[in-house]
């Protein structure tokens, strides 16, 4: 399946290898740093690149290349899964995924990719097990490791590895029991000059944090289940039951977990919860003007937050001389992106951002307008209009805590000007 793993930074170094099987040269990353150099962009580069010997299959996170190698043909999406559940694993036991970092932790890392990945297959890849058997690094564990030359490995096996519930630990104890659900929704929307949806779609998940003694299992139902399209599960999920009646029946791992993902596309209509008024143009000469106007539009009451707009100019463009109503400003001149970050909308008063723009002298700009790219925030609200009906526990007599939080945010969502 897998048989090496190299971690390459944003200057294109390979500050991490690790191999299950045969040492594969630093070399075969060549092809890779090719098709970085033929990419327009870090997200443009193919996730899948076929080599004489090899297949090259990577993701992007935090600015970081995972890149596998593999000497067979394997499902592409297989592989990409795996990636990203070996750098959730490590935002997990570290608190986030860097270059420093993870060189500040090289033995845990080692140590987990050793018991995530046998022999080219993936073996145990939840969170909740993982901690059983590598406990995560803290500064007195870490001293005593140093003086004893321990390691974090434990000694036993975990306990569910050999259960029919890999994904849950046995014998957990809880003094509160508590079970929390985040609904998030992130819009990728594309909207043209004169503000009608060109494409628009809604990729959501529901995350889950459990903290219930013993075995409990735990049915989740909501009020308008046909909503989704497509859905991707946890482990646990009860397929069959959820065929048959929509329901969610699982018995849920110990601690975080990404309990499904869902995707909401082209059949259902998703609303659009801001408008920007715009007005960009540039002229030979004196420059330019810029004008745009943000305002909520479809948020059923509820606040827009954390509103940033970010508009890469042509490369004529010099500096930008704006008054803004609220929030402020930034012009990079070397990235030519200018950003805005105003903050929270308020109704009442709409954020405006409008002033000169000054433009190189020369030829005339030939440069298609820019489009603007937002950034948003809305809680307790779920776009799609997806709602929790009720969670029951069975097999547990206690009575848990329950909550519920919905968030929207901003995907790839961009302004055509």
């Amino acid at each position: 399946m897998i048989h090496s793993l190299f971690i390459i930074n944003s200057s294109g170094d390979v500050f991490m290898e690790k191999h299950w099987k045969s040492v594969i040269p630093r070399s075969i990353c060549d092809y890779f740093f090719d098709a970085q150099r033929k990419a327009s962009g870090n997200e443009d580069i193919p996730p899948v690149i076929t080599t004489p010997h090899h297949y090259l299959i990577s993701v992007l996170r935090n600015n970081l290349f995972f890149v596998a190698v593999c000497m067979t043909e394997v499902p592409p999406l297989f592989v990409i899964e795996f990636l990203h559940r070996v750098v959730d694993t490590f935002e997990d036991y570290f608190g986030e995924c860097t270059e420093s970092i993870i060189k500040e932790h090289y033995v845990v890392v080692y140590e987990l990719l050793d018991e995530m990945l046998d022999n080219g297959f993936p073996l145990a890849t939840e969170s909740n097990i993982l901690k059983e058997l590598i406990k995560p690094p803290n500064i007195l564990r870490t001293i005593a490791n140093t003086v004893t030359g321990k390691s974090n490995v434990s000694a036993t096996l975990p306990t569910g590895q050999l259960s029919n519930v890999p994904w849950r630990r046995s014998g957990v104890r809880y003094t509160n029991n508590e079970a929390y659900f985040d609904v998030t929704e992130e819009v990728d929307a594309i909207i043209d000059k004169s503000g009608a949806t060109v494409a628009a779609e809604i990729q959501g998940y529901i995350d889950c944090c459990v903290k219930l003694s013993g075995m409990p299992d735990l049915t989740l139902t909501f009020i308008n289940p046909r909503l989704f399209d497509d859905v991707s599960f946890h482990p646990c999920v009860r397929l069959k039951r959820w065929e048959s009646e929509r329901v969610l029946s699982f018995i849920p791992p110990d601690g975080n977990c990404r309990l499904l993902s869902y995707h909401i596309g082209s059949q259902s209509v998703v609303a659009i919860p801001i408008y920007i008024r715009h007005n960009i143009s540039f002229r030979d000469v004196g420059g330019g003007r810029l004008d745009i106007t943000v305002g909520p539009k479809q948020t059923m009451g509820r606040v827009v937050e954390g509103v940033v707009l970010e508009v890469p100019m042509p490369k004529c463009v010099l500096n930008c001389n704006l008054t803004v109503t609220q929030g402020k400003y930034t012009f990079e001149p070397v990235t030519k992106v200018l950003r805005w970050d105003l903050g929270r909308i308020e109704p009442t008063k709409l954020p405006n951002i409008r002033g000169n723009i000054s433009v190189q002298s020369g030829p005339p700009v030939t440069e298609s307008n820019p489009t603007i790219n937002v950034q948003f925030t809305i809680t307790q609200l779920a776009l799609s209009g997806l709602k929790v009906n009720r969670l029951d526990i069975y097999g547990e007599k206690y009575k848990p805590f329950k909550g519920v939080k919905y968030i929207t945010k901003a995907g790839r969502f961009q302004i055509r000007t």
